[in-house]
């Protein structure tokens, strides 16, 4: 991206916002990175535990290779380059990793060179994509805060030490804080898609730390800080909009910034000191001794790459395309994400309105899950008998509740059972003219330009003839009436 491009990044004129995003991600494998043991949420504390994972003399690590293949596919899926890696050690006392070192990859990393884009054709370059194993989990008693500082006693748990993690890293490329939380909720898009992570950031399953830093446009990158603990998108849009805004108060007024890491409290919506920021030097990696090196091997990596599915971004441009509805609009947004477009693509294989099924499914297909239980052939003809003008956009939303509560149904008999039946147009005028007749003011407003005093006319309307009116020809008389 190019640094003199000015956006709307919350901050002064003048100041440009510069992020690069650090995204763990816990793979969705049955066994831990280089031991046996389950790698499964929820379970009683301590219970996924074994020699590996808590570093008892003479427990060597064996690399799980569904980790890795999953490793690859989030690679593969991120444009990035599969190459030959190594394993080091990241040597640092931490509680809850027992080795006091974090089997982890440095400077040969598995998945290189990678981009993500954004919605408005922004690319964010992904530096590297790497395997290392997760820390285990403390928690903190007795404090305010929820952290060691101040607490009286913490507990560890290790279930999560050694599960495997891939890493993914962007280069400094992202320049607002919109566009942090897009990259964040398109990459757990793509991770769920493809199988590699539940991305579930509740459950931590997916953690992201944002190096923040300013500069005047085109200055040099400015000096960074990392914020921790940022567990949901929102977070991490409210963390970024601070820290940046505290880094330009401190340079407007002549300070400087020190690079370090820094926590992020939700409650008070701040970032804190944490420690000073930590260089690769201070971790002395050095090569693992007990793995040897990993390279995959080409027909390998041709294998992952057919198998990944269709991502999110391809199949947001087919749904649009064939509904007509807005590429980056809200609708296509939830139903790709809900895994939902292929239902939608179904009802119009069945005879249905495009249009008309992916706002139905949008609105009322929340808790259906990627398969409903309603036959597309259904749905089909609901949309079908809109079109036609049998029912009104009241009438096929009870019709519809019906036939999702029984599963199914034929719309048809559903609407004749409950005495559904759409006026004729010469019907509906007479509803528009006594309703014209009994408002005069809100009529006035409304030839006067306000749009909104139809309201009151309209809802007078679908009173009168019990919901039976069509909402489009009453919308189009009042027009015609207007204008005339």
């Amino acid at each position: 991206m190019s640094t003199t491009e000015k956006l709307d990044n919350g901050l002064p004129d003048g100041w440009e916002l510069v992020v690069g995003l650090e995204v763990h991600v816990e793979l969705a494998t049955k066994t831990k990175l280089f031991s046996a043991s389950p790698n499964r949420f929820g379970d009683e504390p301590n219970t996924n535990i074994d020699p590996v994972t808590l570093g008892l003399p003479g427990a060597l690590p064996v690399l799980n290779e569904h980790a890795v293949e999953l490793a690859m596919r989030i690679g593969l899926a991120l444009n990035c380059t599969v190459q030959p890696c190594t394993f080091h050690r990241k040597n640092y006392f931490y509680p809850d990793l027992p080795k006091a070192y974090q089997i982890s990859q440095y400077d040969q990393p598995l998945n290189v060179d990678g981009h993500l884009m954004l919605s408005g054709n922004v690319r964010i370059d992904v530096e590297r994509a790497h395997l290392e194993e997760d820390t285990g989990k403390s928690t903190h008693f007795g404090g305010t805060s929820g952290r060691i500082h101040g607490s009286e006693y913490s507990l560890i748990d290790f279930n999560r030490a050694g599960v495997p993690l891939v890493e993914i890293v962007s280069r400094p490329d992202i320049r607002t804080p919109e566009q942090a939380r897009q990259y964040v909720n398109e990459l757990r898009a793509i991770l769920v898609a493809i199988g590699a992570s539940d991305a579930k950031m509740e459950e931590g399953s997916m953690r992201c730390d944002a190096n923040v830093s300013v500069r005047r446009y085109g200055d040099p990158l400015g000096t960074r800080c990392e914020i921790k603990n940022v567990n949901s998108v929102r977070s991490l849009g409210r963390a970024i909009e601070y820290e940046a805004r505290r880094q330009v108060d401190i340079l407007e007024t002549g300070g400087s910034i020190r690079q370090e890491t820094r926590h992020w409290d939700d409650a008070d919506g701040r970032t804190h000191t944490l420690r000073t920021k930590e260089d690769a030097d201070d971790y002395r990696y050095f090569l693992e001794p007990d793995l040897v090196p990993l390279a995959p091997d080409a027909a390998w990596v041709e294998r992952v790459r057919a198998a990944l599915p269709v991502l999110p971004a391809a199949r947001r441009i087919a749904l649009a395309a064939l509904t007509g509805a807005d590429v980056e609009g809200e609708a296509v947004s939830v139903v790709v994400e809900r895994g939902q477009d292929n239902y939608v693509k179904a009802v119009v294989d069945a005879g249905g309105e495009a249009a008309r099924a992916l706002v139905w499914v949008q609105q009322s297909f929340a808790d259906e899950g990627d398969v409903p239980r309603l036959p597309a052939k259904d749905l089909a003809a609901l949309t079908v008998m809109e079109r036609e003008g049998k029912l009104t956009a009241t009438q096929a939303k009870t019709v519809l509740g019906e036939m999702l509560a029984a599963g199914g149904g034929d719309p048809a008999s559903i609407a004749s059972s409950k005495g559904f039946e759409a006026l004729d147009t010469s019907a509906i005028a007479r509803f528009v003219d006594d309703a014209i007749a009994a408002q005069p003011d809100a009529w006035a407003k409304y030839c006067a330009g306000e749009e909104k005093a139809a309201g009151a006319i309209v809802g007078s309307i679908m009173k009168a003839s019990k919901g039976k009116a069509d909402g489009k020809v009453v919308t189009a008389l009042l027009q015609d009436r207007r204008g005339s």
